[in-house]
């Protein structure tokens, strides 16, 4: 098992799986926990090549895996998932079996926002998703690609011409969502942090500097400045894992 170490809040060796499930994500009224776990360079890049694979390694895997496991519903742009090669989420057997525990189902949800619904119908994250994924789209959309989009997941469509995250996470509260997880890209963290509605970032630093012209964690919109507190911080393999909440 890969050894993870914990520098912060006081130092012993944790297991991210059971870390996370166990770390407190009381949702606010009307809305679910918004959590935002992104991986960076130390100089701020958050791809290599257009793609975040490149920063990470075993370790960040494992984080990523036992952040994933704790989500009800895993948010993410449309053009991200093309980037990064989506397909449908995994949660391991004994991650299930806790997730059913805690009144889940044994796998996240995808949700994914799209304006355009520049969607491959045949792509994994459709084809081979346990349950059809979440699409949210606005009225806008070329009626062609709805149909297409329609035949292998749940559209879900907006007012306005961009897709509101407050109104996302509202219709994610309806479904009895408590705890979202948003994975971007980075034009949809701004909107999120603009929104003012991201209760924890979970950010892995990778010991590497990239340069280049990647864009950041979040990057667009407006400025909303959020004092964040440090709930955690750990180690393993170089990498740093910070886990911040709303302060």
């Amino acid at each position: 098992m890969l050894a993870v170490r914990q520098l912060l809040p006081e130092p012993a060796e944790v297991d991210p799986g059971v870390a996370h499930a166990a770390a407190a994500r009381p949702a606010p009224p009307e809305r679910p926990w918004v959590l935002l776990n992104m991986v960076a360079s130390v100089d701020g890049a958050t791809a290599i090549d257009g793609v975040s694979g490149g920063l990470g390694g075993p370790a960040d895997k494992t984080v990523f895996r036992a952040i994933r496991a704790v989500a009800d519903v895993i948010v993410v742009a449309a053009g991200t998932a093309r980037a990064e090669g989506y397909g449908p989420p995994r949660t391991a057997p004994a991650d299930q079996e806790a997730r059913r525990a805690r009144g889940q189902q044994a796998f996240p949800r995808l949700a994914l926002v799209s304006r355009s619904l520049d969607l491959d119908p045949t792509s994994p994250m459709f084809a081979e998703a346990p349950e059809p994924p979440l699409v949210f789209t606005v009225a806008g959309a070329a009626p062609d690609r709805h149909r297409a989009v329609e035949a292998v997941a749940e559209v879900v469509v907006l007012p306005g011409d961009g897709v509101d995250p407050v109104e996302l996470l509202a219709d994610l509260h309806q479904r009895g969502c408590r705890v979202v997880l948003a994975e971007g890209g980075p034009s949809l963290n701004a909107q999120l942090v603009a929104a003012g509605v991201v209760d924890e970032v979970d950010l892995s630093l990778s010991p590497m500097l990239v340069g280049g012209t990647s864009s950041r964690v979040a990057i667009g919109g407006v400025e909303r400045p959020a004092d964040l507190a440090l709930a955690h911080l750990w180690e393993a393999d170089g990498l740093l894992f910070a886990r911040y909440v709303r302060a």
